[in-house]
């Protein structure tokens, strides 16, 4: 007879919640997958970008360095003028790594990380409550 009985209100709430706790971790899970293929993408897609843009300035630099040699006269020379363009835009590089290279790179990944489009999906996100200014910001969802 005892097991006719209807689950009690705890045995019903705490159903709940591990239904809730799971629900949130498959969430978590979901939304770290969505982000880790986004940035996966942007990786993959920058990396192809990257050489074709490396076999374009490679066949420039090999007209340029033609070009050079034409006008110089020696191959040495019109190759040589080209690679001391590169190296001058190697030690600019290097010099500018950290202010140019690293922070495009790492505020890209910041970006996609916490992308707000897919957090406002999440039913405890803040974008309802007002801010610390004032009543006269808050907006009606």
């Amino acid at each position: 007879m005892a097991s006719d009985k209807k689950p009690g209100f705890f045995e019903e709430t705490e159903e709940m919640v591990e239904k809730y706790v799971q629900d949130r971790m498959l969430l978590f899970k979901l939304q770290a997958t969505e982000k880790a293929a986004n940035l996966v993408a942007l990786m993959v897609s920058g990396i192809v970008i990257g050489m074709i843009g490396f076999f374009i300035l490679m066949f420039l630099s090999i007209m340029a360095g033609y070009y050079f040699a034409e006008l110089t006269g020696s191959l040495f020379y019109g190759f040589g003028i080209i690679t001391l363009v590169y190296i001058v835009l190697l030690i600019i590089l290097v010099l500018l790594r950290k202010k140019i290279l690293h922070n495009f790179v790492a505020n890209t990944v910041v970006r996609i990380i916490f992308d707000k489009q897919t957090d406002e999906d999440e039913p405890n996100s803040t974008h309802n409550v007002p801010d610390q200014a004032g009543p006269d910001t808050y907006q009606q969802p």
